[in-house]
This record gives C-alpha cells, structure tokens and sequence, in this order.
C-alpha cells in the first residue's frame, strides 16, 4: 500500500494558522494515500532555547534556567488555549506538557549540581529533545480531535543511533527492527503516527539528537524503513530556491533537482535540508518533495534521480561560514590538520570538513567550513579554541585564524564546469578571491572570499542565474 511520510518544521507548526494549514493538508492526504506517517519538529527557536537552558544548567545558574522552562510552557499552554481542541484533550495535552518540562526540570538539577562536566553531552541530549516531544503530542490532539485516529510517537523507540552526542548517525538495520516491532502495527490500524524528529536513542536506550535540523534526516530513516513512495517536506517557503529569499527578494523555485545537487545545496548552507538526509533517501530512490505549508497548492521542488539533460546553466547559488588557517610560510600543513582535528573534537557538535587544503613556496592554507549544525555562535568558539592551541605551539605560532565565506555555484553534473567557472569569475573582478574550488561531485564550484566581500559576490552570482547564466 502506498505511504506518504511528511516531514513538517518548527516555522509550520508554532502558531494556530499554521497548525490549521497542517490540518488541513493531513486530512486532505488522508483521502489520497494509503498510510500516512507525520515527522514533527518543535516549535521555532525551541531547540535554541532548550539549548541555552542546558548550557545555564551546567554553569550551575537555576534562575537562568528555570526562567527559560517558565517562558517555554507559557508558550505552549497558550498555543493549545487557542487551537479548537475539547476539554478532556486539552487537559490531557496539558498534564503531558507539564509533566515533560518538569521530568526536564529534574535533569536540569541533577546537571547543575554535578561536580564535573564530564559525559554532560548525553544528558543534554536528553533535554533538548523536548521541544519535538510536545509538538508531536499537540499535533496528534488536534488530528484525534478532527476523527482521525492518531498517536504521538517518540523516536527514542523508534532510530537506534550511535552514541555521538549532538550529531548521531541512525543504524538503519536495527531502526527498521524496532520500527516493524513499534509503527508499522500502527499503519496496519490505519492510525496516523505523529512521530518526534531529530531525537533518537543508542542501542542501550540513552537519548541521542541528530544535529540540528535533524527532523529532516528523521523523516528520511522513516521513509526508507517504512518503504515510502514519497517523502514531503513542509516548510515556509516555496521550495528550493535560487538563492536565500530572505536575502533575495527575486530569488526563484527551482522545479527539480538531483539528489546530487541537493546534497550540495544543503551541505554548503541552503538551510531548507538537513545535508545528511539526502543519501537514504537516494538509496532507496525515494522521490522527496519541498513544499510551502501556507501554499500546498505549488507543485514547489521534486528532488529524484540525476538529470540526464545537459543543461549549461547555473541553478543556486548557497553559503556557508567558514575558517581559513594560514601561514605565510612554506611547509607541510599535515600536522595543522592534526591540530585542526584535535582541536574541534573538544568543540561541541564540531566536525572537521576541509573544503580547501593548499601550499606554496611561500604560502601554506586550510578552509574549512563550519556546518549549521553547530549553532550559531559555533565560528566565535572554533576561532577562539584554534586560536588558543595555535598561540600556545612554537611551531604554530605564525598561523593565523580568519572568518571566511564559502559560495557555491550548484549546476547540473553533466554541463561544463569550465564555462560555469568563467562566468562566475568574469563577475568578480572587483571581489578578492582567497581560493576556489570545484567539487568532486562534479556540480560545484566554490570561492572562498573575506565575509565582508560575501554579500556583493553572492548578488553577482545570482544576478547570474536569474538572467540564464
């Protein structure tokens, strides 16, 4: 039988007209498709805030935390006040909302008062993924409250992971175990699980996350357990577009895209994917559509096989933040990506993704970029560590640390690199270039520029695409 897993995120569920929209599409697909399985992020900035609390916790600072838990059950109870749900559900709901802030409260207290910080990522982890649990529960009140049969389920049953803390990687064997053992029963009823993402539990049960944006990533193990026909994810924009269309007001929906080249798209900043969601999905060659929750009407993006039709031109343009370490010096820069390696692995959901390592007779370069998982202040902590354990090597002292921009040209894997390099670099003449590079991929191109140059490279690139460059 056919199934559809949707994938809806924290901007198309914080509010009741959006979570009317949300209704209405799930009883619309109902109609259409003969199971349907619901991935739920929390509300917007939840997980930020969540975050901030776990790290107050830990600074032993009870007033910050407490405040943060007061204002995040404050905004949830209000939500549910609102949404035409009945007296015995919106009692449920709410005893459930506070029973989770306080089980997380509990946690919050044990952290704070331990002596040491050691192993504190996993019970963060166990915090953090709160926000999803609340939201699963109040979407599936409201479908139960509408005559569909529906239950909230939370993933830490469900995606056996690693135990990498913050970015953990599913085991998809054992998850299509415990996902026959737990949802699948549950389609076989024809009730509507409303599934939590980004959370997951080790192989022990010790709750795990699997980076930011992980909803994404969440709804593609799902699917290709489950054996979807189509995955769809809901969000507030029209698809993947040309550009940021909070930064480009002309920016455009692209109609279709390889997964290659949405793998490259999220992987180098386009923020409507989680970068490590594409590759099961890919696998199993399971279509996957970007759709606007407050437009279901647009077709938005289809995302499927690699595009066989040669076409020379430029379709994205995406960007991400980065670092250069540099020398002015010649020499051999293994032992700074030791260093570099080092370093980040003491940096909370830091990975080290070298896009650009290179020397000369007088100069020695890496870039590396800092995914969006880490968080926004992730740039500030790396530059500050690296900085730090360079300052502190003879050997090391001559390089130094820079915030940089990487931009990337996304194309279709059959058309010329060559042509696309040179029109990209005709059109910035006026940009100083630190270094660029062509993806193994074979459908990228990225320069590496100061951030300050990023802004008028970036426009130049999309005032490329948006006239048929």
């Amino acid at each position: 039988m056919n199934t559809l897993v949707m994938k809806f995120g924290g901007s198309s569920i914080g509010t009741t007209t959006a979570l009317t929209q949300v209704l209405s599409i799930v009883l619309h697909e109902r109609e259409q498709w003969g199971h349907l399985v619901l991935v739920v992020s929390a509300l917007e900035g939840v997980t930020d805030a969540l975050i901030e609390a776990a790290h107050l916790a830990e600074l032993g600072q009870h007033r910050g935390y407490r405040r943060i838990v007061a204002n995040l059950r404050t905004r949830h109870l209000s939500l549910i006040e609102e949404l035409p749900l009945g007296t015995t559900e919106r009692t449920a709901l709410s005893a459930d909302i506070d029973r989770l802030l306080f089980d997380m409260l509990d946690i919050y207290q044990s952290m704070s008062q331990a002596a040491s910080m050691t192993g504190q990522a996993g019970i963060v982890d166990a915090t953090i993924g709160v926000g999803e649990k609340i939201a699963a529960r109040i979407i599936a009140a409201l479908l139960r409250q509408n005559n569909l049969r529906s239950v909230a389920i939370d993933t830490t049953s469900l995606i056996i992971t690693d135990d990498v803390y913050g970015n953990a990687t599913p085991n998809i064997p054992l998850t299509r175990v415990q996902i026959a053992e737990n949802l699948l029963p549950l389609l076989d009823r024809n009730i509507v699980p409303v599934v939590t993402g980004f959370i997951g539990a080790t192989s022990s049960g010790k709750p795990t996350t699997l980076g930011r944006g992980g909803s994404d990533y969440t709804a593609s193990v799902l699917g290709v357990c489950v054996e979807a026909t189509e995955i769809w994810i809901w969000t507030d924009v029209d698809g993947m577009m040309t550009a940021d269309p909070r930064d480009f007001d002309n920016a455009q929906v692209i109609p279709a895209l390889s997964y290659t080249e949405a793998a490259e798209l999220a992987y180098f900043g386009a923020r409507v994917l989680h970068a490590r969601m594409i590759a099961p999905v890919q696998a199993q060659k399971i279509p996957l559509h970007i759709k606007n929750v407050y437009k279901p009407q647009k077709v938005g993006t289809i995302i499927s096989g690699e595009n066989p039709r040669k076409e020379d031109r430029i379709k994205a343009v995406t960007y991400i933040s980065g670092l250069v370490v540099q020398t002015k010096q010649s020499g051999m820069s293994a032992h700074i990506s030791a260093i570099l390696e080092q370093t980040l692995a003491s940096v909370p959901n830091s990975q080290l993704d070298i896009v650009i390592s290179s020397q000369s007779s007088m100069k020695g370069l890496t870039c590396f970029l800092i995914p969006t998982t880490a968080g926004p202040d992730a740039v500030h902590t790396m530059r500050v560590a690296l900085e730090a354990v360079l300052a502190g090597k003879p050997e090391t002292q001559s390089w130094s640390v820079q915030p940089v921009t990487i931009i990337t040209a996304i194309k279709n894997a059959s058309s010329s690199t060559t042509q696309m390099m040179a029109k990209i670099l005709s059109k910035l003449t006026s940009v100083p270039i630190i270094a660029v590079t062509q993806g193994p991929s074979d459908c990228n191109f990225s320069i590496v520029v100061e951030s300050l140059y990023a802004e008028n490279a970036i426009y130049e690139i999309h005032d490329l695409i948006i006239n048929n460059g």
